[in-house]
């Protein structure tokens, strides 16, 4: 009786197809890790459901990073340190020309003081915590979108517009008007 030798014992290998093309493969797909291995028509739904909740998860990440951002300026402001420090509230120093500019024209270095209100430490934590986790997620979503398969494809796409339409139920009509909304980048651009 040998037991040294596994001779004669086969365990099936997980192959993951590498597909560089579009596709519309449901069994034997791996979504970013060789452990998200889909065996099954199944697995592959609960897949694409788990994709869309990640697009909505990175639509709740950006209006939680917007409220964010109110909270602490409105912090800011009630502790009067709403005044911004570093040229006129167009940004420029001079009309005729402005400090990078000039840099250009001279080849001297041209040191720009930082416009705005400093944040806090703990407050610039919070807010760097919640920038990259929306990095995160978002070339997460990018990995799942390049399996090049329609049906995650399409759960991404999916998830990203159930987000918007769920957390961005509110316009500031003037700021767009304006220009001055300030458009949150979305999942395609950091």
């Amino acid at each position: 009786m040998d037991h040294g030798d596994h001779g004669g014992h086969t365990m099936p290998m997980k192959r993951c197809a590498m597909n560089m093309l579009w596709n519309t493969q449901i069994e034997d797909t791996c979504i970013v890790f060789r452990s998200w291995h889909i065996s099954s028509t199944h697995a592959f739904v609960f897949s694409c459901l788990a994709v869309v909740a990640l697009g909505v998860l990175y639509e709740w990440l950006r209006e939680a990073q917007k409220i964010a951002d109110f909270k602490i300026a409105a912090t800011l402001s009630a502790q009067n340190k709403g005044k911004a420090r570093g040229g006129s509230v167009s940004g420029r120093t001079s009309p005729e020309i402005d400090s990078e500019e000039a840099g250009l024209l001279t080849g001297v270095r041209a040191l720009k003081e930082p416009k705005g209100v400093r944040v806090p430490a703990s407050m610039r934590i919070s807010r760097s915590i919640l920038y990259g986790a929306q990095i995160f997620l978002s070339f997460f979503l990018m990995l799942v979108f390049m399996t090049y398969n329609a049906y995650l494809i399409l759960s991404t796409v999916v998830g990203a517009a159930l987000g918007h339409y769920i957390f961005n139920s509110y316009m500031d009509v003037e700021s767009v008007l304006s220009g001055t909304s300030g458009a949150g980048k979305g999942m395609a651009c950091h």
